[in-house]
Protein backbone atom coordinates (compact mmCIF):
# COMPACT_ATOMS: atom_id res chain seq x y z
CA UNK A 1 0.00 0.00 0.00
CA UNK A 2 2.77 2.42 0.89
CA UNK A 3 4.52 1.66 -2.39
CA UNK A 4 1.38 2.32 -4.42
CA UNK A 5 0.80 5.65 -2.68
CA UNK A 6 4.39 6.64 -3.45
CA UNK A 7 4.01 5.70 -7.11
CA UNK A 8 0.78 7.64 -7.33
CA UNK A 9 2.44 10.70 -5.81
CA UNK A 10 5.27 10.53 -8.33
CA UNK A 11 2.75 10.48 -11.19
CA UNK A 12 0.57 13.20 -9.66
CA UNK A 13 0.89 16.30 -11.89
CA UNK A 14 0.29 18.51 -8.83
CA UNK A 15 3.79 17.62 -7.62
CA UNK A 16 5.39 18.93 -10.82
CA UNK A 17 5.31 22.64 -9.86
CA UNK A 18 7.20 21.82 -6.65
CA UNK A 19 10.02 20.27 -8.68
CA UNK A 20 10.09 23.34 -10.97
CA UNK A 21 10.34 25.73 -8.05
CA UNK A 22 13.44 23.96 -6.80
CA UNK A 23 15.32 24.55 -10.06
CA UNK A 24 18.27 26.96 -10.23
CA UNK A 25 17.94 30.32 -11.97
CA UNK A 26 20.63 32.31 -13.74
CA UNK A 27 22.42 34.96 -11.69
CA UNK A 28 24.53 38.04 -12.28
CA UNK A 29 27.70 35.99 -12.80
CA UNK A 30 26.01 33.91 -15.51
CA UNK A 31 24.91 37.05 -17.37
CA UNK A 32 28.38 38.60 -17.02
CA UNK A 33 30.05 35.43 -18.33
CA UNK A 34 27.76 35.19 -21.38
CA UNK A 35 28.04 38.92 -22.18
CA UNK A 36 31.81 38.95 -21.62
CA UNK A 37 31.68 41.76 -19.06
CA UNK A 38 32.19 42.13 -15.32
CA UNK A 39 29.45 41.63 -12.76
CA UNK A 40 29.81 45.32 -11.89
CA UNK A 41 28.92 46.21 -15.48
CA UNK A 42 25.83 44.02 -15.33
CA UNK A 43 24.81 45.79 -12.14
CA UNK A 44 25.26 49.21 -13.75
CA UNK A 45 23.15 48.21 -16.76
CA UNK A 46 20.19 47.40 -14.52
CA UNK A 47 20.73 50.07 -11.87
CA UNK A 48 22.22 53.00 -13.79
CA UNK A 49 21.73 52.27 -17.51
CA UNK A 50 22.71 55.80 -18.52
CA UNK A 51 26.26 55.14 -17.25
CA UNK A 52 26.85 52.29 -19.74
CA UNK A 53 27.39 52.56 -23.50
CA UNK A 54 24.58 51.40 -25.77
CA UNK A 55 26.66 48.54 -27.20
CA UNK A 56 27.57 47.13 -23.78
CA UNK A 57 24.02 47.64 -22.55
CA UNK A 58 22.69 45.70 -25.54
CA UNK A 59 25.12 42.80 -24.94
CA UNK A 60 24.10 42.55 -21.30
CA UNK A 61 20.37 42.77 -22.02
CA UNK A 62 20.66 40.15 -24.78
CA UNK A 63 22.50 37.84 -22.40
CA UNK A 64 19.86 38.43 -19.73
CA UNK A 65 17.10 37.61 -22.24
CA UNK A 66 18.87 34.42 -23.29
CA UNK A 67 19.22 33.29 -19.68
CA UNK A 68 15.77 34.62 -18.67
CA UNK A 69 17.56 36.59 -15.97
CA UNK A 70 15.56 39.15 -13.97
CA UNK A 71 17.23 41.32 -11.27
CA UNK A 72 15.95 40.70 -7.76
CA UNK A 73 14.69 44.06 -6.58
CA UNK A 74 14.36 42.91 -2.99
CA UNK A 75 18.02 41.99 -2.77
CA UNK A 76 19.02 45.20 -4.50
CA UNK A 77 16.92 47.24 -2.09
CA UNK A 78 18.59 45.61 0.90
CA UNK A 79 22.07 46.39 -0.40
CA UNK A 80 21.40 49.90 -1.70
CA UNK A 81 18.63 50.99 0.72
CA UNK A 82 16.66 51.90 -2.41
CA UNK A 83 13.62 50.22 -3.92
CA UNK A 84 14.15 52.01 -7.27
CA UNK A 85 10.44 52.83 -7.10
CA UNK A 86 8.65 56.14 -7.37
CA UNK A 87 5.07 56.77 -6.28
CA UNK A 88 2.47 59.19 -7.60
CA UNK A 89 -0.85 60.11 -6.00
CA UNK A 90 -3.37 61.51 -8.49
CA UNK A 91 -7.05 62.41 -8.02
CA UNK A 92 -8.40 60.19 -10.81
CA UNK A 93 -7.50 58.47 -14.06
CA UNK A 94 -10.82 59.45 -15.65
CA UNK A 95 -9.34 62.82 -16.63
CA UNK A 96 -6.76 62.30 -19.36
CA UNK A 97 -4.42 65.01 -18.02
CA UNK A 98 -3.60 62.77 -15.06
CA UNK A 99 -3.26 59.70 -17.25
CA UNK A 100 -0.84 61.62 -19.47
CA UNK A 101 1.26 62.62 -16.48
CA UNK A 102 1.43 59.02 -15.27
CA UNK A 103 2.49 57.85 -18.73
CA UNK A 104 5.38 60.33 -18.90
CA UNK A 105 6.37 59.80 -15.28
CA UNK A 106 6.63 56.09 -15.90
CA UNK A 107 8.58 56.54 -19.14
CA UNK A 108 11.06 59.00 -17.65
CA UNK A 109 11.39 56.93 -14.51
CA UNK A 110 12.20 53.84 -16.57
CA UNK A 111 14.93 55.77 -18.38
CA UNK A 112 16.46 56.54 -15.00
CA UNK A 113 16.04 53.00 -13.66
CA UNK A 114 12.87 53.47 -11.58
CA UNK A 115 9.52 51.68 -11.47
CA UNK A 116 6.23 53.45 -10.77
CA UNK A 117 3.39 52.84 -8.31
CA UNK A 118 0.16 54.80 -8.89
CA UNK A 119 -2.40 55.63 -6.18
CA UNK A 120 -5.77 57.37 -6.56
CA UNK A 121 -7.05 59.88 -4.00
CA UNK A 122 -10.31 61.04 -5.57
CA UNK A 123 -9.82 64.75 -4.66
CA UNK A 124 -9.99 63.68 -0.98
CA UNK A 125 -7.15 64.94 1.25
CA UNK A 126 -7.69 62.31 3.93
CA UNK A 127 -7.61 59.57 1.35
CA UNK A 128 -4.52 61.14 -0.21
CA UNK A 129 -2.75 60.98 3.17
CA UNK A 130 -3.62 57.30 3.52
CA UNK A 131 -2.38 56.58 -0.01
CA UNK A 132 0.94 58.26 0.83
CA UNK A 133 1.23 56.12 3.96
CA UNK A 134 0.62 53.04 1.82
CA UNK A 135 3.34 54.10 -0.61
CA UNK A 136 5.76 54.50 2.30
CA UNK A 137 4.81 51.07 3.63
CA UNK A 138 5.69 49.74 0.18
CA UNK A 139 9.10 51.40 0.42
CA UNK A 140 8.97 53.93 -2.44
CA UNK A 141 11.98 56.23 -2.75
CA UNK A 142 10.14 59.37 -3.87
CA UNK A 143 6.60 60.67 -4.37
CA UNK A 144 4.97 63.04 -6.88
CA UNK A 145 1.90 64.90 -5.61
CA UNK A 146 -0.71 66.98 -7.44
CA UNK A 147 -1.03 70.54 -6.14
CA UNK A 148 0.45 71.92 -2.93
CA UNK A 149 -2.58 71.98 -0.64
CA UNK A 150 -2.14 68.78 1.38
CA UNK A 151 -2.78 67.79 4.98
CA UNK A 152 -0.10 69.15 7.36
CA UNK A 153 0.33 65.57 8.58
CA UNK A 154 1.34 64.54 5.07
CA UNK A 155 4.16 67.08 4.93
CA UNK A 156 5.30 66.17 8.45
CA UNK A 157 5.36 62.49 7.51
CA UNK A 158 7.43 63.02 4.36
CA UNK A 159 9.90 65.30 6.13
CA UNK A 160 10.25 63.00 9.15
CA UNK A 161 10.94 60.03 6.86
CA UNK A 162 13.21 62.15 4.64
CA UNK A 163 11.31 61.08 1.54
CA UNK A 164 11.98 62.91 -1.72
CA UNK A 165 8.80 64.54 -3.05
CA UNK A 166 7.65 67.22 -5.45
CA UNK A 167 4.37 69.09 -5.91
CA UNK A 168 3.12 69.48 -9.47
CA UNK A 169 0.51 71.57 -11.34
CA UNK A 170 1.42 74.56 -9.15
CA UNK A 171 4.39 76.89 -9.14
CA UNK A 172 5.16 78.88 -6.00
CA UNK A 173 8.74 80.10 -5.43
CA UNK A 174 7.77 81.23 -1.92
CA UNK A 175 6.75 77.72 -0.86
CA UNK A 176 9.18 75.73 1.30
CA UNK A 177 8.36 72.65 -0.79
CA UNK A 178 9.72 71.83 -4.26
CA UNK A 179 7.31 72.26 -7.16
CA UNK A 180 7.12 71.78 -10.92
CA UNK A 181 4.07 73.43 -12.43
CA UNK A 182 2.50 76.51 -13.93
CA UNK A 183 0.89 79.80 -12.94
CA UNK A 184 -2.78 78.86 -12.56
CA UNK A 185 -3.88 82.37 -11.58
CA UNK A 186 -1.90 84.03 -14.36
CA UNK A 187 -3.24 81.68 -17.02
CA UNK A 188 -6.86 82.21 -15.99
CA UNK A 189 -6.34 85.96 -15.74
CA UNK A 190 -5.17 85.97 -19.38
CA UNK A 191 -8.26 84.00 -20.39
CA UNK A 192 -10.54 86.47 -18.58
CA UNK A 193 -8.77 89.45 -20.17
CA UNK A 194 -9.36 87.85 -23.57
CA UNK A 195 -13.11 87.75 -22.92
CA UNK A 196 -13.08 91.29 -21.58
CA UNK A 197 -11.22 92.48 -24.69
CA UNK A 198 -14.02 91.01 -26.82
CA UNK A 199 -16.52 93.13 -24.88
CA UNK A 200 -17.94 90.59 -22.40
CA UNK A 201 -19.09 91.93 -19.05
CA UNK A 202 -21.74 89.39 -17.97
CA UNK A 203 -19.41 86.46 -17.33
CA UNK A 204 -20.30 83.29 -15.42
CA UNK A 205 -17.84 80.78 -13.94
CA UNK A 206 -18.17 77.01 -13.73
CA UNK A 207 -15.54 75.97 -11.15
CA UNK A 208 -14.38 72.70 -9.66
CA UNK A 209 -14.60 71.68 -6.01
CA UNK A 210 -12.59 74.28 -4.11
CA UNK A 211 -12.27 72.01 -1.06
CA UNK A 212 -10.27 69.42 -2.97
CA UNK A 213 -8.06 71.55 -5.18
CA UNK A 214 -5.84 74.56 -4.63
CA UNK A 215 -5.75 74.93 -8.42
CA UNK A 216 -9.45 75.87 -8.32
CA UNK A 217 -8.76 78.62 -5.78
CA UNK A 218 -5.81 79.95 -7.79
CA UNK A 219 -7.80 80.03 -11.02
CA UNK A 220 -10.62 81.89 -9.29
CA UNK A 221 -8.06 84.38 -8.01
CA UNK A 222 -6.91 84.96 -11.59
CA UNK A 223 -10.47 85.56 -12.83
CA UNK A 224 -11.27 87.99 -10.02
CA UNK A 225 -7.96 89.82 -10.52
CA UNK A 226 -8.65 90.40 -14.23
CA UNK A 227 -12.22 91.52 -13.52
CA UNK A 228 -11.03 93.91 -10.80
CA UNK A 229 -8.67 95.56 -13.32
CA UNK A 230 -11.81 96.62 -15.20
CA UNK A 231 -13.68 97.65 -12.07
CA UNK A 232 -15.83 94.52 -12.16
CA UNK A 233 -16.67 91.80 -9.63
CA UNK A 234 -17.74 88.17 -9.83
CA UNK A 235 -21.11 88.06 -8.02
CA UNK A 236 -22.06 84.89 -6.17
CA UNK A 237 -24.95 84.08 -8.49
CA UNK A 238 -22.57 83.86 -11.46
CA UNK A 239 -20.30 81.31 -9.77
CA UNK A 240 -21.12 77.62 -9.35
CA UNK A 241 -18.86 74.90 -7.94
CA UNK A 242 -19.31 71.51 -9.54
CA UNK A 243 -17.69 68.12 -9.84
CA UNK A 244 -15.96 67.40 -13.14
CA UNK A 245 -18.50 64.83 -14.31
CA UNK A 246 -20.41 65.59 -17.49
CA UNK A 247 -23.79 65.23 -15.79
CA UNK A 248 -22.97 67.58 -12.89
CA UNK A 249 -21.29 70.09 -15.18
CA UNK A 250 -24.28 70.20 -17.53
CA UNK A 251 -26.65 70.67 -14.59
CA UNK A 252 -24.43 73.46 -13.20
CA UNK A 253 -24.33 75.21 -16.56
CA UNK A 254 -28.11 75.03 -16.75
CA UNK A 255 -28.33 76.55 -13.25
CA UNK A 256 -26.00 79.40 -14.26
CA UNK A 257 -28.29 80.28 -17.15
CA UNK A 258 -31.35 80.05 -14.90
CA UNK A 259 -29.75 82.49 -12.47
CA UNK A 260 -28.70 84.92 -15.21
CA UNK A 261 -30.25 84.31 -18.65
CA UNK A 262 -28.26 87.24 -20.06
CA UNK A 263 -24.80 85.73 -19.54
CA UNK A 264 -22.64 86.21 -22.62
CA UNK A 265 -19.66 84.06 -21.56
CA UNK A 266 -18.89 81.10 -19.27
CA UNK A 267 -15.37 80.39 -18.01
CA UNK A 268 -14.90 76.71 -17.15
CA UNK A 269 -12.12 75.39 -14.95
CA UNK A 270 -11.29 72.52 -17.28
CA UNK A 271 -12.10 71.23 -20.75
CA UNK A 272 -14.52 68.55 -19.52
CA UNK A 273 -16.70 71.20 -17.89
CA UNK A 274 -16.42 73.34 -21.04
CA UNK A 275 -17.53 70.42 -23.23
CA UNK A 276 -20.51 69.88 -20.94
CA UNK A 277 -21.34 73.59 -21.03
CA UNK A 278 -21.29 73.68 -24.85
CA UNK A 279 -23.61 70.65 -25.01
CA UNK A 280 -25.99 72.10 -22.43
CA UNK A 281 -26.14 75.54 -24.04
CA UNK A 282 -26.85 73.96 -27.42
CA UNK A 283 -29.61 71.83 -25.88
CA UNK A 284 -31.14 75.04 -24.49
CA UNK A 285 -31.10 76.61 -27.96
CA UNK A 286 -28.25 79.00 -27.07
CA UNK A 287 -25.70 79.34 -29.87
CA UNK A 288 -21.98 79.06 -29.01
CA UNK A 289 -20.29 81.51 -29.46
CA UNK A 290 -22.86 83.80 -31.15
CA UNK A 291 -24.96 84.13 -27.99
CA UNK A 292 -22.60 82.79 -25.32
CA UNK A 293 -18.85 82.16 -25.43
CA UNK A 294 -17.31 79.20 -23.57
CA UNK A 295 -13.70 78.64 -22.48
CA UNK A 296 -11.87 75.65 -21.02
CA UNK A 297 -8.52 74.75 -19.48
CA UNK A 298 -6.10 71.85 -20.32
CA UNK A 299 -6.38 71.60 -24.13
CA UNK A 300 -7.41 67.96 -24.18
CA UNK A 301 -6.91 66.19 -27.51
CA UNK A 302 -10.57 66.49 -28.51
CA UNK A 303 -10.80 70.23 -27.71
CA UNK A 304 -9.71 71.20 -31.22
CA UNK A 305 -12.28 68.80 -32.73
CA UNK A 306 -15.26 70.05 -30.75
CA UNK A 307 -17.83 72.06 -32.73
CA UNK A 308 -17.14 74.86 -32.17
CA UNK A 309 -13.45 74.21 -31.46
CA UNK A 310 -12.67 75.13 -27.86
CA UNK A 311 -10.76 78.20 -26.69
CA UNK A 312 -8.67 76.92 -23.79
CA UNK A 313 -5.31 76.94 -21.97
CA UNK A 314 -2.64 74.53 -23.14
CA UNK A 315 -0.28 72.93 -20.61
CA UNK A 316 2.50 70.51 -21.56
CA UNK A 317 1.56 67.90 -18.96
CA UNK A 318 4.11 65.42 -20.27
CA UNK A 319 7.01 67.85 -19.91
CA UNK A 320 5.86 68.75 -16.42
CA UNK A 321 5.83 65.08 -15.38
CA UNK A 322 9.29 64.45 -16.84
CA UNK A 323 10.73 67.48 -15.05
CA UNK A 324 9.10 66.33 -11.81
CA UNK A 325 10.72 62.92 -12.23
CA UNK A 326 14.11 64.54 -12.75
CA UNK A 327 13.60 66.61 -9.60
CA UNK A 328 12.76 63.49 -7.57
CA UNK A 329 15.77 61.53 -8.81
CA UNK A 330 18.08 64.52 -8.27
CA UNK A 331 16.96 64.65 -4.64
CA UNK A 332 17.60 60.93 -4.25
CA UNK A 333 21.06 61.26 -5.79
CA UNK A 334 21.74 64.33 -3.60
CA UNK A 335 22.33 66.49 -6.66
CA UNK A 336 21.36 70.12 -7.17
CA UNK A 337 17.91 70.74 -8.65
CA UNK A 338 15.64 73.73 -9.18
CA UNK A 339 13.44 74.25 -6.12
CA UNK A 340 10.72 75.71 -8.37
CA UNK A 341 10.32 75.00 -12.08
CA UNK A 342 7.65 76.76 -14.12
CA UNK A 343 6.25 75.30 -17.34
CA UNK A 344 4.25 77.31 -19.85
CA UNK A 345 0.47 77.65 -19.81
CA UNK A 346 -0.50 79.14 -23.17
CA UNK A 347 -3.78 80.68 -24.28
CA UNK A 348 -5.19 78.85 -27.32
CA UNK A 349 -7.82 80.88 -29.18
CA UNK A 350 -10.34 78.91 -31.22
CA UNK A 351 -13.97 79.20 -32.30
CA UNK A 352 -15.87 78.96 -28.99
CA UNK A 353 -15.26 82.64 -28.14
CA UNK A 354 -16.51 85.72 -29.99
CA UNK A 355 -17.76 89.22 -29.14
CA UNK A 356 -21.08 89.28 -27.23
CA UNK A 357 -24.24 89.70 -29.34
CA UNK A 358 -24.77 93.29 -28.17
CA UNK A 359 -21.17 94.39 -28.89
Amino acid sequence: MVSRRSDTAQDDPQTEPRRRRSSTYAGVRDVARLAGVSTATVSRVFNRPESVSKDIRRKVLDAADTLTYIPHNGARALSSHRSQTLGVVIPTIQNSIFAEQVEHLQARGAELGYNLVVKLAGFDKDRELEQVRELLRNGVDGIMLIGADHRPELYRLLEARRIAFVNTSVCDPASPYPSVGFDNAGAMARMTRHLLSLGHRRIGVLAGDIEGSDRVRLRLDGIEQALAEEGLELPDHRLIFSSYSMADSRASCRELIRRDPNLTAIICHNDVQAFAAVLELQSLGISVPDQCSVTGFDDLEWARHLVPALTTVRVDWGRMARLATDALVAQLDEKDFAHTTQVDADLVLRDSTAPPPDA
